[in-house]
C-alpha cells in the first residue's frame, strides 16, 4: 500500500460453500418426497386403470409442489450466485427457509387426501396455500437481508440487484386472492398455485439481457 492510499476494504464473513451444499441437499430430499405420497390403495389391482385414475388429486398437488420447490431453488440458487459470504442471521434465516421447504411434501399429501371432502378440502387447500406464501416471503427476506447487509458481490450492479429483488418478489396479492378462491374452489386454487411457480420458473428476459450486457461491457474493458 502506498502513501495516502486508503486501506483496502476487510470483507468479514462466512463461507458460502457448505451452506449451498446443505440448501441443495434439503431441497433434493424435499422434492423427491413429494412422490413418495402418491401410492396406489390395497386392493387396485382389482380395477387398476381406475384407481390410477382416481389419484388425480395427487398427481395435481404434486406438479404445483414440485413446480414451487423447483421455483425456490433457482431463486435459491440465483441468490447465492450473488452471494460474497454469509452471516449467523443470513444462514439462521436460510435455515428457517428450509425449514418450511421441507414441510411442503406434508400440506402437499394433506391436499391430496382430502379433496373431494367438503370443507375438509378447504382447510387443506387453504393451509396449503399458506405454506407457499410464507416459504416464497422466507425467500425474499432473504435476499433482501443479503443485499441490505452488503453480503453481495462487490461488482454486482445495481440493475442486477434490482431486477433479480423485483423477480424474487412474490404475488403476495395473488396468494391472497388464490386462498380466498380456494374456500369455494379448491382446483381452482392449486392450479393458480401452479401457474405462480412456472412464471417464477421462466427466466426473466430483463435480468438475463442485464447479466448480458454487463459481460458484454467487462469484457470489452
Amino acid at each position: 500500500m502506498t502513501n495516502g492510499e486508503p486501506p483496502p476494504e476487510i470483507r468479514r464473513g462466512l463461507p458460502t460453500g457448505r451452506l449451498e451444499a446443505f440448501s441443495d441437499g434439503v431441497f433434493a430430499i424435499a422434492i423427491t418426497l413429494l412422490v413418495l405420497d402418491i401410492a396406489l390403495p390395497a386392493g387396485a389391482s382389482r380395477h387398476l386403470l381406475r384407481s390410477v385414475g382416481d389419484l388425480w388429486p395427487s398427481y395435481i398437488a404434486y406438479v404445483a409442489s414440485f413446480s414451487t420447490i423447483g421455483a425456490m431453488w433457482l431463486g435459491h440458487n440465483a441468490i447465492t450466485e450473488y452471494l460474497d459470504r454469509a452471516d449467523g442471521t443470513f444462514v439462521r434465516l436460510n435455515l428457517l427457509l428450509l425449514l418450511f421447504v421441507a414441510f411442503l411434501p406434508f400440506p402437499t399429501r394433506l391436499f391430496a387426501d382430502y379433496i373431494g371432502e367438503d370443507s375438509l378440502e378447504r382447510v387443506a387447500v387453504t393451509f396449503y396455500g399458506a405454506t407457499l406464501v410464507l416459504t416464497s416471503t422466507l425467500l425474499l427476506v432473504l435476499w433482501r437481508y443479503a443485499v441490505r447487509k452488503k453480503l453481495v458481490r462487490p461488482d454486482a450492479g445495481d440493475e442486477e440487484i434490482q431486477l433479480l429483488t423485483q423477480r424474487l418478489t412474490p404475488g403476495l396479492g395473488g396468494y391472497a386472492v388464490l386462498i380466498g378462491a380456494g374456500l369455494f374452489y379448491p382446483i381452482v386454487a392449486v392450479i393458480g398455485y401452479l401457474a405462480i411457480a412456472i412464471y417464477y420458473i421462466v427466466p426473466s428476459r430483463r435480468l438475463t439481457n442485464a447479466i448480458r450486457h454487463k459481460l458484454h461491457r467487462a469484457s470489452r474493458v
